[in-house]
């Protein structure tokens, strides 16, 4: 039921579905005066969310700190990699791989094991265009990580997972059944990281943390960056937003 209605919301409260439904709105205000606010307004969230300087700045400040390989001091038992945008989904067919928006977690997972920084992978969730093909993309991440020369033993993966809160409950049944007492390292996109961090701490699993997969970075203040609007910075905007606002949620149900 909570993951349903996770996608209805999705849809309410995403960046672009607010605009359209404040268009809709402006088209039934009979008062001038009133719909030139509202063109006004919409004007200027749409100038705001697409700003790649603006849009640059929340991620620096939502994002944790780079953290590089070298300067992790433990080897981890088990390094935990949640699937979700791994694999180009649109791609099922194809018999070579292709990564996907968030393929980079999987390379610094493998950079990790090639480091010595963790001894197993567990991979956790699903890609249900994956999975209506009879390839899960927790299935393909691993395939693609033995070709890189990981062993094929060293690799668990669970494919039932359908959010953050899944991907915690699903990977601690196999955590405290095959490596309890371990340490565990948890590898996300950065600006995931407080929520899966959250979620893992909330069903008894404590992590360290290794962001990857980063949206922020160098932000040096530009004519360009700074007035010209820029659909990339509004797709990377609404990935924040969906993130604080999916923090927020799991926050009042207690997930995280």
């Amino acid at each position: 039921m909570f993951y349903f209605l996770s996608k209805a919301i999705d849809f309410l409260v995403m960046p672009l579905s607010i605009i359209l439904l404040l268009l809709a709105y402006t088209l039934m205000v009979k008062d001038n005066h009133k719909r030139k606010q509202l063109v006004t307004l919409v004007l200027v969230l749409l100038l705001l969310i697409s700003n790649s300087y603006l849009v640059l700045k929340a991620f620096n400040w939502w994002e944790p700190r780079l953290v590089n390989i070298n300067s992790l001091e433990n080897t981890y038992d088990v390094g935990i990699l949640l699937s979700g945008g791994l694999i180009a989904s649109n791609k099922p067919d194809a018999e070579q791989t292709f990564l996907g928006t968030h393929g980079d977690r999987v390379l610094q997972t493998f950079q990790l094991y090639k480091a010595g920084k963790i001894r197993k992978i567990l991979i956790t969730g699903a890609s249900q265009e994956y999975l209506k093909k009879g390839r899960g993309e927790t299935k393909v991440a691993a395939e693609l990580l033995v070709k890189w020369g990981v062993k094929a033993s060293d690799i668990v993966f669970e494919e039932k997972a359908r959010n953050t809160r899944e991907n915690a409950l699903f990977s601690a049944k196999i955590i405290k059944k095959y490596f309890p007492g371990g340490r565990y390292l948890l590898i996300t996109s950065a600006f995931h990281i407080r929520r899966s961090a959250g979620c893992f701490d909330k069903v008894g699993i404590k992590t360290d943390t290794f962001p990857s997969d980063f949206y922020g970075g160098y932000n040096a203040l530009t004519f360009k960056n700074a007035f010209h609007p820029n659909p990339g910075a509004l797709a990377d905007f609404s990935a924040l937003w969906h993130e604080v606002i999916g923090f927020i949620v799991y926050k009042m149900m207690g997930f995280c």
